[in-house]
């Protein structure tokens, strides 16, 4: 098969299409006939040499697919079905092998190029908005990076969920973006203060629960925009991880800081959060109310690109690698 590696730690460039070995099916999983992949911060991280996968996951680059299965070694999945799977690696290739526990049905008719969008973002933001967040209706959430895969995912759901949903994004245009998705209010964090928004937009009350991935910078900030037992829930760490923290608001308004990763997980946790997201989200894609936002899409060969593009910062939702096949 045609897999892109990564020669050597460095720029897009290094991503190169190779002749690799098909993956062996394995008890308890399948093998997809990959259709389109999606692309996300983490490969560039893994490109970058910053994020090697855990051990036993490929070494070829991609969390997300969708395609046909063409083997199957578990119950539930036969050759022909139309599945998406998150991975821990190994998704930039014409076939792929995913533990049967974190597949799931394309939904709403939708094609393979925006099932691919979907594994890890609706995954991660499942998992950290609503699992560990405790969003709930009625509540107010702060969203940073809403232009991204995960904000546009997020400020989705959240509002699906009957969340009121506040973002930052890059520029007036983004911010529009975001709130024609569904968020009451995005912030240009370019040219305005969030804190000081929220503190408006919300009176003073401040938001219940934030979604962040800038990390370092931005965390006195969050803790300054969150309301009484209020949670900062972090997914990200693109300004760094190391921050001096001020404990005291954290003490007076009973605040929680907690976050996560996915990758690494086990297969029995991504299947558990696999199964919730099909029970909770999948009537959503089903019915059209939530939707997977594909900003562009590049031939399996054009990897670079597809790096080149996310890394500029001008997207506004996914990218995803289509695959050909032979």
């Amino acid at each position: 098969m045609i897999a892109i590696e990564i020669r050597e730690s460095g720029g897009p460039e290094v991503l190169q299409p190779v002749e690799r070995a098909r993956p062996p099916l394995r008890a308890g999983e399948v093998v997809i006939r990959v259709e389109a992949a999606g692309v996300n911060r983490p490969d560039i991280m893994q490109r970058l040499g910053k994020y090697p996968p855990p051990p036993g996951a490929s070494d070829i680059p991609g969390l997300e697919v969708a395609g046909t299965i063409e083997e199957s070694a578990a119950p539930g999945w036969t050759v022909g079905d139309r599945a998406c799977a998150l991975v821990s690696g190994g998704g930039y290739a014409e076939f792929c092998a995913a533990p049967a526990a974190q597949c799931l049905r394309i939904p709403g008719g939708l094609d393979a190029s925006s099932a691919a969008a979907l594994p890890e973002t609706f995954f991660t933001v499942w998992t950290n908005l609503f699992q560990r967040g405790a969003l709930r209706a009625t509540e107010r959430v702060l969203i940073h990076g809403g232009t991204s895969g995960i904000g546009t995912t997020a400020i989705q759901l959240a509002r699906a969920f009957g969340g009121t949903v506040y973002t930052t994004a890059g520029s007036d245009d983004k911010c529009r973006a975001c709130e024609a998705l569904g968020a009451t209010a995005a912030i240009n964090y370019r040219t305005g203060d969030f804190v000081a928004s929220i503190r408006e937009l919300t009176e003073g009350r401040g938001v219940e629960v934030i979604l962040d991935i800038v990390g370092a910078d931005y965390l006195m900030r969050n803790l300054e925009c969150l309301a009484m037992n209020g949670r900062l829930v972090q997914i990200g760490l693109m300004s760094g991880a190391r921050a001096e923290v001020n404990l005291t608001p954290v003490l007076q308004r009973r605040l929680t800081i907690t976050g996560s990763t996915l990758r690494a997980r086990t297969v029995e946790e991504k299947g558990a959060i696999a199964r919730d997201v099909e029970k909770h989200v999948w009537p959503l894609l089903d019915r059209g109310e939530v939707k997977p936002i594909v900003h562009a899409t590049f031939p399996l060969e054009r990897a670079g690109d597809a790096h080149r593009l996310l890394e500029s910062g001008e997207v506004i939702g996914k990218v995803v690698l289509t695959v050909a096949g032979r």
